[in-house]
């Protein structure tokens, strides 16, 4: 689904299709943080500094991305 169809898919009166569109939205949003921790780290940044970036605890980032 691209960002036009997702937009699309938003404002939808069916369920199924705007349920959808908030599953598309999640996935997206977990890959764009990925990228971002995983640039963030090699910039020098602490879990610290990207736990507070997020608004989670630097434990919550470290666990869910430690490699």
């Amino acid at each position: 689904m691209n960002a036009d169809q997702l937009s699309a898919h938003i404002h939808s009166v069916d369920p199924v299709v705007g349920l959808r569109a908030v599953g598309a939205l999640r996935r997206l949003a977990e890959q764009v943080e990925a990228v971002q921790v995983r640039v963030a780290r090699q910039q020098g940044w602490t879990w610290e500094q990207i736990g507070d970036a997020l608004g989670v605890s630097r434990q919550s980032v470290h666990a869910k991305y430690r490699e």
